[in-house]
């Protein structure tokens, strides 16, 4: 290796970690305040009814605003669009931490996700662009889904001891040193990739898929919370069915569309993007759900429930340690499909916890299966639903599966909470009704993977990663010219 391909491959590693910790620190918020919730409701006086917008405010404007900011990005920038949603959610967890009102901190929220919309995806894109060749690409979506899963199980942990400790506060201050340090490194890293090919924002399209994507999270909200036969659930699911039907309609006769329908009909990307809705439906209720179940049944207290879920995250490592091994072996069908059947496998092991089980022999052996199977099957799921993407639409790839993964959370939060508060035995007792239904709602899940696993199998025909994939290797020249000017700057 040369020295100037040396210090390329510096960059190119050390722009990773940076986008890495950003993402950890995005995905982090979708949880950190679940426990700390009681104290956020006595410090500031939060109605039960505000307390649940704590949540759905970043859910909201994270899921909702996906689409359009990939688009922007591919567009306008990837690395500066990246920037401002970076500063944006700085702003707002330092508002966040300051709260003295209701509204603020629910305000400081919703201003969070609007930022994790901008980022995300367009942190996505740019690893998808920095890596072109496959191997080095399943390396870096593994590092990428690692850091996103701890992010997402260290959540609860962090949460738990800073406000035990500390102050509430800290669970939104902790964020400003990753963000600055974001700022500061990341333009030195990475020169900026946008599309080559000048396009205009398609307004109506935008405005319909963003308007379609937070009816339809805020309806999946809402049927959680007050059930399906609710009006407050039907009207936004009613409206996101309509609003989604004129989208497609829109999309289809305009010349410059938000979301084109060949990328759409890309078989690789369809099968991958439909699987992620099923694992995420899976995986975010089975977490939501195994929290209730620890602390309820089981009897732990919000710390040692989130110290009990720590080997969640040693599992997803090891996942994802060897997916990308699994992905150049196998290829993309057959390792997404043993990673679902060891994931609903999982979930059928977690799916016998009952009240007076053992940690050891009845908790940990179904959490480390589960998260083996989630550690294994991220890094393939986001490269299949990032497949032969380019300069001219990355950004929307990235962004795609992002608001699917919140999509199918929201979901199966909605579904499967719904059928294990409905599927119990009242006169079996509380602990006994508890448990039926928490086991009824995973052997659900479960179900959900098998699906996803057989889907795969039938429908996803792909090359081994292994093989010549001249869309993986292509290289933008747009990006590479970028990044060559850059290094002579350097």
């Amino acid at each position: 290796m040369t020295p100037v391909s040396g210090a390329v491959t510096g960059r190119r590693r050390a722009t990773l970690v940076v986008l890495c910790f950003v993402q950890f620190m995005l995905v982090l918020d979708d949880t950190v305040v679940s426990v700390a919730l009681p104290s956020l409701r006595d410090d500031l006086g939060f109605s039960d009814a505000g307390l649940a917008w704590v949540v759905n405010a970043y859910y909201l404007a994270f899921g909702g605003l996906l689409l359009l900011a990939g688009r922007v990005a591919d567009l306008l920038g990837r690395r500066r669009v990246f920037l401002i949603g970076v500063a944006l959610f700085g702003m707002a967890s330092l508002g966040c931490g300051l709260a003295q009102q209701p509204w603020q901190l629910v305000a400081g929220r919703f201003v969070q996700g609007a930022g994790a919309a901008m980022a995300s995806p367009a942190a996505l894109s740019m690893i998808t662009l920095l890596f072109p060749d496959t191997g080095e690409r399943a390396r870096a979506l593994g590092l990428w889904g690692a850091i996103a899963g701890l992010g997402g199980t260290t959540g609860l942990v962090i949460s738990g001891v800073l406000t035990d400790l500390t102050s509430w506060r800290w669970i939104f201050l902790i964020n400003l040193p990753v963000a600055a340090v974001a700022l500061a490194l990341l333009p030195r890293l990475t020169a900026e990739s946008r599309a080559g090919r000048r396009a205009r924002v398609d307004v109506p399209g935008a405005v319909l898929g963003t308007a379609a994507v937070v009816s339809l999270v805020y309806g999946l909200h809402q049927a959680g919370e007050s059930g399906w036969a609710d009006a407050a659930a039907i009207a936004p699911l009613f409206l996101a069915a309509v609003l989604a039907a004129v989208f497609l309609l829109a999309e289809s006769r305009t010349a410059q569309p938000l979301v084109p329908m060949s990328f759409l009909a890309d078989r690789t990307r369809a099968v991958a993007n439909g699987a992620t809705l099923l694992f995420s439906a899976a995986f975010y209720a089975m977490a939501f759900l195994l929290m209730i179940h620890l602390q309820t049944v089981l009897g732990y207290g919000p710390f040692q429930a989130g110290v009990g879920y720590l080997p969640f995250g040693a599992g997803i490592l090891v996942g994802m340690r060897l997916s990308a091994h699994a992905m150049m072996r196998m290829g993309v069908r057959r390792a997404l499909v043993l990673s679902f059947l060891i994931s609903s496998a999982g979930l059928l092991l977690l799916s016998g916890v009952a009240a007076g089980d053992p940690y050891v022999v009845g908790v940990l052996p179904g959490l480390l299966v589960t998260s083996l199977g989630c550690g294994l099957s991220l890094p393939v799921l986001t490269a299949a639903a990032v497949a032969g993407t380019t300069e001219e639409n990355a950004g929307l790839g990235s962004a795609l599966f992002s608001s699917l993964q919140q999509v199918g959370g929201a979901m199966g939060v909605a579904v499967l909470v719904t059928l294990a508060e409905r599927h119990h035995d009242a006169s079996a007792g509380p602990a006994r009704s508890a448990s039926e239904g928490f086991s009824f709602a995973l052997i659900v899940g479960a179900a959900l993977l098998l699906l996803g696993a057989v889907l795969i199998a039938v429908l996803l025909r792909t090359r081994p990663a292994s093989a010549s994939d001249p869309t993986a290797h292509q290289t933008p020249a747009r990006h590479e010219s970028g990044r060559a000017e850059q290094d002579r700057r350097m």
